[in-house]
């Protein structure tokens, strides 16, 4: 059952929707099947014969199809017709272009799971539970994933406009993102030191088809170090494939038990057991956040709860079904949610996520935004994107009287300090140039290891254990 199943654990904003699976294995609908079709003919023959219009047939069928599935009201059960099934493979290549960020639906909304880590989508300052609601200018309501993603779809190097609502605020972001190849490198690794003591790190960014010998391949060259303790990060991880999941654990996890169940809509289940490993000798941690979703809340869950290993961070995602692919005949495609996964102790995670052992928060600084203006923004200026400037210098480390988008003297003051220390003009207002360098220190901040709380604790907890 287990190379039956399609999990898709991954939705990425690419070249198309991307879903990893387990080797997009399909199913064919049967040619004979037992339903009732009169009411639906009925309706198709009176539209054909009597609407204003003549009507393509074949676009009646598939929006007919398309309403099918929708009224599931499950965000991960869609139908895509031969154009969206290509784009569907073609974006299964080893890199896609695009902005690189995972969506699913939700209650109608259209939700950032995670941009790719290094992808043109967290530069721009995407973040997880982003709620999309206006592409280029337009309205999204009513949209398809699919149709949400030719409009979000492009050449490299052309930008598009994105409407973003954001927690409580009741204002909504403009971000502009500009698309770009996304190559799938999966795996990163390197080592830290504190106090005499060792901690290997292992990042991996999706679970591709390489993942698991890219992770053993890490794994080897950090242990000839003699280890103090490993961290696995799957921090803004969207999922991936469930073989490479599977992988990845025969190096952590004994066959105690089932790294996972799969569970029918009759409540039977099937259990999915690693090959059996020894556990090992040394504290591992794993790094999860809101970004974290399915083929990392299996890693995260089947860590802890069959090895006691320790999570650090924020609670993850929360995505715990199962969906297969049902191949209709005509080139067109259906994802159908056919059973849930539930964690070695049969939690069911779905819309909860996983909570850490031990709960760390990054800082504010992480959460903002690079600033984005087409006019320059000076003193006696009023409004949130002035706001967004003193909450980032503030979270850079400078001087700020205010926060609520009154370009103040002192605000004035903190940019020309900026200014001096980046060697640009030191003019007090903010323009293209200082725009680019606030957002190029931002990122830079973000990627010093030193200022990521998460990490700098999971460093410490290796070096006290």
């Amino acid at each position: 059952m287990k190379k039956a199943l399609m999990i898709l654990l991954c939705m990425v904003l690419g070249a198309g929707v991307y879903y990893s699976a387990d080797r997009f294995i399909v199913k064919r609908v049967p040619e004979e099947v037992s339903v009732e079709r009169s009411k639906i003919e009925k309706a198709q023959q009176m539209i054909q014969e009597s609407y204003v219009e003549n009507v393509d047939e074949k676009k009646l069928l598939d929006g007919a199809l398309k309403g099918m599935v929708a009224a599931l009201g499950d965000p991960y059960s869609v139908y895509m017709d031969e154009q969206a099934t290509k784009q569907f493979h073609d974006s299964l290549d080893s890199s896609f272009s695009g902005i690189g960020a995972e969506i699913t639906q939700q209650d109608g909304e259209f939700i950032i799971v995670a941009p790719l880590k290094e992808s043109p989508a967290e530069t721009a300052g995407l973040k997880p539970n982003d709620v999309i609601t206006h592409v280029d200018n337009e309205e999204i309501a009513g949209l398809t994933i699919y149709d949400l993603t030719s409009k979000i779809r492009g050449p490299k190097g052309s930008r598009v406009q994105l409407g973003i609502k954001r927690g409580e605020s009741e204002k909504s972001l403009t971000i502009n993102v500009v698309r770009d190849d996304i190559p799938v490198e999966t795996v990163a690794h390197q080592l830290y030191e504190r106090d005499g003591a060792k901690a290997g790190y292992i990042e991996i960014k999706t679970f591709g088809e390489g993942t698991g010998k890219d992770v053993k391949t890490a794994l080897d060259e950090l242990e000839k170090e003699e280890l103090s303790g490993l961290i696995l990060d799957v921090r803004g991880n969207p999922g991936g494939l469930l073989s490479s999941v599977e992988e990845v654990l025969g190096n952590f996890i004994t066959d105690k038990k089932p790294f996972m169940y799969v569970e029918e809509r009759s409540g039977k289940r099937e259990a999915l057991t690693s090959a059996a490993k020894d556990k090992k000798e040394y504290p591992v941690v794993v790094l999860i956040d809101e970004g974290s979703a399915s083929a990392s809340e299996i890693l995260a869950a089947a860590m802890y709860e069959v090895e006691g290993y320790t999570l650090i961070g924020t609670k993850s995602f929360g995505k715990g079904t199962v969906q297969q692919s049902l191949e209709l005949g005509d080139g067109s495609q259906m994802k159908l949610t056919v059973s849930k996964w539930l964690t070695p102790d049969k939690r069911w995670i779905h819309r909860k996520g996983i909570q850490p052992t031990l709960e760390v928060v990054q800082p504010e600084v992480f959460e903002l935004s690079p600033v984005q203006s087409s006019i320059v923004l000076k003193k006696g200026m009023n409004d949130e994107r002035v706001a967004s400037l003193q909450r980032l210098l503030d979270g850079l480390g400078y001087k700020i009287d205010r926060t609520d988008g009154y370009f103040s003297a002192q605000t004035e003051k903190a940019i020309q300090e900026f200014q001096k220390k980046s060697r640009l003009k030191e003019t007090g207002e903010v323009n293209t140039s200082t725009l680019k360098k606030l957002e190029s220190t931002l990122e830079l901040y973000k990627k010093n290891p030193n200022h990521d709380h998460q990490l700098q604790s999971a460093i410490e907890f290796i070096a006290r254990h």
